[in-house]
């Protein structure tokens, strides 16, 4: 089939941008009388002719990218042309901050339009993963809001500046600002009610419950995931937040085991996102995406998940290629969800490789030391470990050695990162000691390991309860440690049936993470000669790979879109 011609209008833009470098020189002004979209497609194809010195030269200008931003329906196209400059050098985000900052200091009043105008930008340097400026340019809009003075216009401005900067500080980390960030809104929100003029607040209850998903308090994560529910409906615009709000609420039921509940809402919004962005590689499609590769790989149908975390990445590479946060965290997340794939295989190439690509990108974008590092040097650390651990026939000693400290130096980064942010007694920080154990006990360094591991069942104890699968797991490899290397068979048997018992009742029969428990008893009675049990656990253990055979996979990439209404209403009955 033959290539079909170019249209009138593509072959103007064509020509136009062939010949930029004198247009532009002679025409600017008369460019930009253009309309909006018109303007938007001679940009574009100026970033697709790698014209990148001349488009970083007028996207620099607050008055014509501000045009850009009110083009909807090429956000895509606009973040990835934005992406570029920044990797060719271009100081665009500086310059449009500071352009937007000189609103500060303006001798004419203050116009709703500048506000407008700092929301917008705002919001886009959050959809980019530019974190940092988007704080900056949001702080510049609160100012403007509190100058203008208070009325229902305002103050529904001030909110939306928070509702953006809470979801900035929240995912860069800053907890503190965040935490002030909340305070302000809800002083806002007080005097909206006094004025009875509160707008839905279902996005900025989704941001809240974000906050504390990330800062591992998962109770208060869950509360605020249903209020957003409640207030969810089909005339929230955009529909975005919609997508936002089902995503936010998931991961908050997938930490709180709740997986019926987690899997009626992601494929909900994996659904919608993938209705409402049908033709385009969108990041809020491959949000939805990482979001339900969380469930599937929590909900241990691991190999769907890889899939998941694939597309999500493909989606992001293509907006972002390589040195964006998005881009970092589908690394990361795909390297973990390989390495718990790969476990049995010891295949771990493509893990170590998308944990390093991880961490290469967050070195080069982030501040030294940034707490999203942790995360990424612990999936790596994971991953040396056990590259370590099939290095064993003595004749790779040094370069098990050399794995197995550059593991120890990430795990124990890692975790002067986590408690330098949360503090002792925080989930994360109890994550890390366990991974601790677990090396220690692959070095052979058995008496620290037990330290490490029974500081991590106190922290996860404390904050999630007895019956929590991170509890679960940390009484796993206490149980293996005793077992294997300590010789405390009795205590290994009695850890071994807790975690068992907490795995069958979170995820049934057929769950993966049984396999270890099973074989762990079966050698703690052949330690002790008990050969009733023995053989009882290796009948368990075989009938326990039948249920895995059996288990049907999960139906991924969900298309059908069921009526909000039905949703948020069969998830409450769960409740």
């Amino acid at each position: 089939m033959s290539e079909q011609p170019s249209t009138l209008y593509k072959l103007c833009i064509n020509v136009a941008v062939t010949d930029c470098v004198t247009l532009c020189r002679f025409c600017k002004k008369e460019f930009r009388v253009l309309p909006d979209n018109v303007l938007f497609d001679f940009y574009y194809k100026m970033y697709l002719e790698k014209r990148l010195c001349l488009l970083g030269v007028e996207y620099s200008e607050l008055e014509v990218f501000s045009r850009m931003l009110k083009v909807k329906h090429n956000r895509n196209k606009l973040l990835k042309s934005f992406q570029s400059l920044i990797d060719h050098g271009s100081n665009v985000m500086e310059e449009l901050f500071l352009s937007y900052s000189k609103h500060r200091t303006a001798s004419e009043p203050i116009t709703n339009n500048a506000i407008d105008v700092g929301l917008k930008l705002g919001g886009f340097f959050n959809e980019g993963g530019w974190y940092n400026y988007a704080i900056d340019v949001l702080n510049v809009v609160e100012e403007l809001c509190k100058k203008k003075g208070k009325n229902v216009t305002i103050l529904c401005k001030l909110l939306d500046c928070y509702h953006k900067r809470l979801h900035a500080e929240a995912v860069y980390c800053m907890f503190k600002e965040a935490e002030d960030t909340y305070e302000l809104a809800q002083s806002t929100i007080e005097e909206l009610e006094k004025l009875n003029a509160v707008p839905n607040l279902a996005g900025f209850y989704a941001n809240v419950s974000a906050l504390f998903f990330v800062r591992s308090e998962y109770d208060e994560a869950y509360k605020w995931a249903k209020k957003s529910l409640k207030l969810l409906n089909e005339n929230i615009p955009p529909s975005r937040i919609i997508v936002e709000v089902l995503r936010q609420a998931s991961k908050s039921c997938v930490v709180k085991r709740r997986f019926s509940q987690a899997k009626l809402l992601i494929q909900q919004a994996v659904s919608l996102a993938s209705h409402l962005y049908a033709h385009d590689f969108h990041p809020c499609y491959s949000d939805a995406l990482m979001d339900y590769g969380f469930y599937l790989l929590n909900y241990d149908s691991i190999q769907e998940s890889v899939k998941v975390y694939e597309k999500a990445l493909a989606i992001r590479r293509e907006i972002f290629e390589k040195h964006n946060v998005h881009v970092a965290v589908g690394h990361e997340d795909l390297a973990y969800a390989l390495y718990v794939n790969e476990y049995s295989s010891g295949r771990f190439y493509s893990a170590r490789e998308n944990a390093e690509r991880a961490i290469r990108i967050m070195d080069k974008i982030l501040p030294r030391d940034h707490l999203m590092l942790a995360s990424a040097m612990r999936v790596k650390a994971l991953i040396l470990e056990e590259i370590a651990l099939d290095l064993r026939d003595g004749s790779h000693t040094r370069e098990q050695d050399k794995l197995l400290l550059e593991a120890e130096q990430l795990h124990k980064s890692a975790l002067a990162l986590s408690h330098s942010a949360f503090g002792e007694h925080n989930v994360q920080t109890a994550k890390h000691y366990g991974n601790l154990g677990r090396l220690y006990q692959t070095m052979m360094k058995y008496e620290e390991a037990e330290k490490m591991h029974l500081r991590a069942i106190a922290i996860k104890e404390e904050l999630l309860g007895p019956d929590d699968y991170e509890v679960g797991l940390s009484i796993g490899h206490l149980a293996s440690l005793y077992s294997y290397h300590m010789k405390r068979h009795q205590d290994a048997e009695k850890l071994y049936k807790r975690s068992i018992d907490i795995s069958l009742k979170l995820f049934g029969m057929f769950y993966s993470g049984l396999e270890y428990d099973y074989r762990g008893l079966i050698h703690v009675y052949t330690e002790l000669n008990d050969i009733n049990n023995m053989l009882h656990y290796t009948h368990v253990m075989r009938e326990w790979k039948h249920l895995r055979q059996d288990h049907e996979s999960t139906d991924i990439f969900p298309e059908t879109v069921k009526p909000l209404n039905e949703v948020i209403s069969e998830f409450f009955k769960m409740c």
